[in-house]
């Protein structure tokens, strides 16, 4: 059995549209958790949300967070 090559522009290129489908995705679930936040009343838009994201390659034993408060006003 032979080890495939690595070709590290395609991998690179695979890893940007990852995180473009993670940074469009997660902004349109914020964006609607919000709208129903707001409209159910249970949201104070004085204080920061905070935001959390945890990015895992399990293969690779890689587990990165990252937190962020988002302003409302």
């Amino acid at each position: 059995m032979t080890e495939r090559q690595f070709d590290e522009e395609k991998f690179t290129g695979e890893i940007r549209k990852f995180l473009k489908k993670v940074g469009i995705t997660s902004q349109i679930e914020i964006e609607n958790a919000v709208r129903a936040a707001l409209a159910a009343g249970h949201l104070d838009t004085s204080q920061p949300l905070q935001a959390v994201m945890v990015l895992e390659v399990p293969a690779l034993g890689l587990k990165h967070t990252i937190e962020h408060p988002l302003a409302m006003g």
